[in-house]
């Protein structure tokens, strides 16, 4: 497994303490050591990127692995939050939702052959996620309280925008299954 393959994994295993202690640890200095996990697996996903487009390494097994990586982070994050009374549930529905249907549409594209990289707008998404859940898990308050509410909205909104890029840009995969 090459270097930008570890890093998805390792994401991917970052997410186990980061909830234990993010859920465990909400007063005091837990709630600081998950928010560090958290910031740490998120830097991962752009070197990883990085890495693999820097030495040649892209592989159809980061193409897939790298996004699922970051939602099994982003899910994990949000839903620990909706129970923290951090998060209201039905943004975070609507974001899962958005997860769930983009990664069908890559089985149903792979199935045809078709492998699909992430798009500008998925990355920018996954990007003001991240900050949202920073600015969430670090409860800051004062300003910091208007930055969440707009990283909020920014993120449900590019979420959205995201699904209809992703499917507008390969409506031809839809046509395969007619």
């Amino acid at each position: 497994m090459n270097v930008p393959n570890s890093l998805t994994m390792a994401r991917m295993i970052l997410i186990v303490p980061f909830v234990i202690i993010l859920l465990n640890n909400t007063s005091g200095n837990g709630r600081f050591v998950a928010l560090a996990i958290f910031i740490l697996a998120s830097m991962t996903d752009w070197l990883d990127g990085y890495l693999a487009r820097k030495n040649h390494l892209v592989t159809n097994f980061g193409k897939f692995m790298d996004p699922l990586a970051d939602k099994l982070l982003v899910s994990a994050a949000m839903i620990s939050l909706v129970s923290m009374n951090r998060l209201p549930a039905w943004v975070v529905i609507i974001i899962i939702s958005r997860e769930f249907a983009i990664s069908g549409f890559r089985l149903i594209a792979s199935d045809n052959g078709i492998v699909i990289a992430a798009g500008w707008w998925g990355k920018c998404k996954t990007v003001s996620q991240m900050i949202m859940i920073i600015l969430l898990i670090a409860d800051l308050g004062g300003v910091f309280t208007l930055l969440e509410e707009i990283f909020i909205w920014l993120a449900l909104a590019l979420t959205v925008i995201s699904l209809i890029d992703y499917i507008w840009k390969n409506r031809q995969v839809l046509n395969m299954q007619s």
